[in-house]
Order: structure tokens, then sequence, then C-alpha cells
């Protein structure tokens, strides 16, 4: 996240925190106390009783620190091709052979601020000191490696001591406390490891979680364990301009050949997905979406087509390419690869198999991760879908007619559909192809998109032409709300003032019928501009309310309509 994704950290408010104790140690130690408190409380946005208390545990541990340490040289830095560090102390170490003392022989020493000595001892950070040191500096030799352990005191207010009683409590404890030297013997099998691990680290291109007890030490915990998406900042509070179309996202269908990829393959800069090989006539750059299985000497590894598809969508999250349209061709046929992926994964061979929970988990893993796809930020999404004209519809008669629909199961293609901005059906009669927006009941459908077209020729720009004028009028509704609104203060601007002498039970009324009228959602404006100035006759039919009074049931009814249709 930090050095690959680039993502930064909010500054730590908490007063323990391990990194700003043990800078302000380090420069405690090389300095002085006072520098380092100042350099502590300089790293919190606020100060609390808890961060006097851990200043308190400083000021009487650094002393103790450097009454043990020699003279020497701080913050030594190592830098060579394949290691970069910065030993704490180099001190100067006498050494004699024969009666004669040795030049340039020093001890290395690291500060640590912690309890956990045993962890310490075992990693390779002063062995990897003493080789690269030696590596770069010909002429100059380490004698002894040591640790400078200095004990956090760890103890909390009890519910029966106030704050001095329990910073005295501190006190007491740090009397006690022990700094202590713990030397290391160099041990060369170390060093290896360490290249070993670097050259497994440099050709390792993916970086799963590896959740355990260190993670609590980790700035990135949160942003790790809940996802990015979890702190994802609100937008501004500046309008979005909606007259100029960013994105596109569809979910188009017909019978085969009847020209769904081709017209897909006319998209500005596309990358295919493509399921079903159909890719003969078409020169769009593609990934075939299939299983993968590679193998190497006796062992055969199976990538499922499922795993691939989600491998796919993490490197294009990653926006490191120069495409402009994302074809997802066939829909389908990824549902059916995430059920054997989710069969895999449950050990079943059939939702049946597990009837309680393994269609959910099936359609919750489809439906999430559809969900990241139409979360790409590229200028098209488009979804690619046969035609399914095996179920009828009883109509109230008793007729049956066929229902045309995407080839999907309804209750995941439903769930598509909200997806997207525009679900239609590419239709093929001859050598003429249209783009065919739903019509009527049996015809599977329509979007959000606010045009008046029914169909029109398969061709992208006249698809384009159809966002540009559903904007255009998304943007005469937002005025014609605007200026309604404004419109009705002023009217009951007035009219307050024009009976200012009303009764105490009409005002009430008034009050409340604003009330729920503020409260209320707006509502669709073609589908409101009728029913707010219909005749008196009529409104008493319809039970709606006088004309001469706010719509407030109407509206309250037709928003929830709405929702319910969202």
């Amino acid at each position: 996240m930090q050095y690959l994704d680039g993502i930064g950290t909010n500054d730590p408010i908490n007063s323990d925190n391990a990194l700003v104790l043990g800078t302000a140690l380090h420069t405690g130690i090389e300095k002085d106390v006072k520098t380092a408190i100042e350099q502590y409380y300089m790293s919190f946005p606020i100060i609390d009783d808890s961060h006097i208390s851990e200043a308190i545990k400083l000021e009487y541990l650094i002393p103790k620190a450097k009454a043990v340490l020699p003279s020497g040289e701080y913050e030594v830095e190592i830098n060579d091709d394949d290691f970069h560090g910065f030993i704490d102390l180099l001190a100067p170490a006498r050494v004699f052979e024969r009666g004669v003392e040795l030049p340039n022989t020093y001890d290395i020493y690291d500060f640590k601020y912690s309890n956990n000595q045993n962890h310490y001892k075992d990693s390779r950070q002063l062995h990897l000191y003493k080789y690269f040191f030696e590596k770069n500096n010909p002429g100059k030799r380490i004698r002894n490696l040591y640790f400078l352990f200095v004990p956090k005191v760890n103890i909390k207010q009890k519910k029966t001591e106030d704050l001095q009683q329990f910073r005295q409590r501190i006190k007491d404890e740090l009397k006690e406390a022990e700094v202590k030297t713990v030397q290391i013997e160099f041990d060369y099998t170390k060093v290896i490891d360490f290249l070993l691990l670097v050259k497994s680290i440099n050709e390792t291109a993916e970086f799963p979680q590896n959740k355990g007890w260190f993670c609590r030490y980790c700035e990135f915990e949160e942003y790790c364990m809940k996802g990015w998406n979890y702190f994802m900042k609100l937008p501004s509070t500046e309008r979005r301009n909606i007259e100029k179309v960013d994105k596109r996202v569809m979910w188009i269908y017909g019978v085969p050949f009847c020209g769904k990829t081709t017209f897909a393959n006319a998209f500005p800069d596309p990358l295919m997905l493509n399921t079903d090989g159909n890719i003969k006539f078409v020169d769009a750059p593609y990934i075939r979406i299939k299983d993968e299985i590679k193998v190497e000497g006796r062992m055969t590894k199976k990538t499922l087509a499922w795993q691939v598809f989600k491998d796919v969508i993490d490197e294009l999250e990653k926006k490191e390419n120069s495409f402009k349209t994302i074809i997802v061709d066939l829909v389908e046929d990824m549902y059916e690869y995430c059920r054997l992926f989710m069969y895999d994964q449950m050990g079943i061979k059939h939702e049946s198999d597990d009837s309680f929970k393994a269609w959910d988990m099936v359609r919750g893993e489809f439906l999430n991760t559809l969900k990241r796809l139409m979360a790409l930020d590229y200028e098209n999404i488009i979804l690619i879908s046969h035609e399914d004209t095996s179920k009828d519809i009883t109509k109230k008669g008793g007729d049956k007619i066929t229902a045309i629909k995407p080839n999907m199961q309804d209750k995941v293609a439903l769930k598509v559909a909200g997806m997207v901005d525009i679900v239609a059906r590419i239709v093929a009669d001859g050598d003429v192809r249209t783009f065919n927006f739903k019509s009527n009941e049996v015809i599977f459908g329509g979007g959000r998109l606010k045009t008046d077209a029914k169909d029109i020729p398969l061709d992208v720009n006249a698809l384009f032409a159809v966002y540009d004028e559903a904007n255009r009028n998304a943007v005469r509704k937002a005025h014609s709300n605007a200026q309604r609104a404004e419109n009705t203060k002023a009217v009951n601007d007035t009219t307050n003032k024009e009976t200012p002498s009303e009764t105490a039970t009409e005002g009430r009324k008034s009050r409340r019928r604003k009330v729920a009228d503020e409260d209320a959602p707006p509502f669709d404006t073609d589908d409101t501009e009728a029913a707010e100035t219909p005749s008196t006759e009529q409104s008493k039919v319809d039970n709606r309310p006088d004309p001469a009074e706010k719509p407030v049931r109407t509206r309250k009814r037709r928003a929830s309509t709405t929702t319910e249709n969202n």
C-alpha cells in the first residue's frame, strides 16, 4: 500500500504509537530529553493526559539509557545496492592483538523501546549492519553487536485512583525499570536469508493479506482490514455538470450473430473479456476468460475462469492502461464460471446440496464482483448476453405470450439491470440491425435514460446521441424543479403576508403541510405535471387534494413509488 500504491495514512493520534515513541527515544539518546519531548508533542495534532503520561516515561528512561552507552557516532548511514539502513550508534572499540591496539574497530548498538527481547534477538538487523558496513567500508571492522533494550511501563489507571495517583504509580514503576544491553553473536546465515528474501520480494507480483498479531502495530491495519472504499472521501458540495457524459454503462442482448460483438468493437479503445471465443471478426484486444491449466513438472495447477476474471478486474482497477471501453462477452458465461468457482470453494456439486445458503452465496459473489467492474473508471462499460425466448408470460385473459429477455436468471437479471444505464436489445431484420429500447411488457429492457427513442440504428454515434438527449432532458428537468421550488416559495411568502390573521388551527395545518412538503423527496417532473393542475371534479373522483392546495399526499405517494421502482 505504501510503496506500490502510494497510499498515505493519517497522522497518529494514539499517545502510545510505537513509531513516534521510538523516534523520540532515539532523539533523546542522541541529543537531550527536552528535544525528545518537544519532538514527541509535535507529532500529534492534539495533546491529552495520556500523552503527558508517556512523556513522563521518556523523561525517566532516556537518562538511564544514556548512562549505559559509550560515546560514538549516531545515525551512521549504510547505503548499498542491496541494503539501506542506519546504525543507531557506532562506538569505537579498543581491541589489542599481541599488545598492539587495532585501529578502525567498532561496536554497533541498536536501541529498542520494547519488552519483547526474544523477538529482536532472532532478527536479522544487527547481522546485516555488520555485513554491509564492513562491505562498504574496507579496512573497518565490527567487533560486537548489541541491542539496548529500554523497557516499557505498560500499566493502566485504576478506577479507584485519580490521575495524580496513577502518575505516581508510573514513576514508582520507572524507578524499578532496568535498561539492558544484550550482545548478539554474528550469524552469517541471517545475511543469506535476507538476500534470498529480497530476491523473492522482487519477483513477487501479488501481495495478499498476511493476517497476524503484528497487524496491531501496522499503520495500515484499518485500510487493509476494512478496504480502501471504507475510507473513501465524500465529494465536495459543488454540483456536477450533468450536461456532459462522463461514463456509459449498458447491457445489450440479442440472438446469436445479430451483431452484438461487432457493435461493441466499434467503441473507442476497447478491451474484450471474452468467454465464447467469438473474436474472429473483430480487431479489439481481448483476454480469453477460461480455466487456465499449467503443468509444472509433475504438478498440474488449475486456475478457474472466475478467478481469472477477478484477477483481470484487479489489474483494470490500477488504471495502468489506455483502454476506454471494457466489454464483457458473455455475462451469462461469467455467472456459470462463478457458480463453478463457488462449488469449489464450498465443496459442493450444486446449489441444492446446501440449499440454505448456496444460492445466495453464488449470487452474492457474482453481483459483488460485477459491482467492482461497474465501478471501474473507464468511459464505457458494456455487458453482452444472448437472448432467451424459452419462457412464456400468461396474460390476464389466459393467453400466453413469449417473453424476450437476456439469458440470465430473473433474480440476477433484475439486479444487473439496476447497475446499468440502459438494457437494450439488438434486433436483426435481414441486413437491417437496430438497437431496440423496451417498448412493451414482454421485452426485458429500459433504464435510467429519459429519452423518446424507441429504436435507433445499430451505430455507436446514434447511441451517443441518445445519451446526449437524455442529458439534455435531465438538465431541463433539474431547471424545471428549481424554478418550481422558487415559484412555490414565492407563493407561500405572499400568502403568509396577505393572511396574517388566520386562526391558530389553520396555522398549524399550514405548518404541517409545509413540513411534509419539505421532507418529501423530489418527484419526477414528467409524472407530476398533469397532477399539479387537475380539475376540481377530477380531484374529487381521484380522492386528490383541491388544486388550490399543495398536493402533499400526491407527492408523497409518487415519491414512494419512485423509490420502490428504483
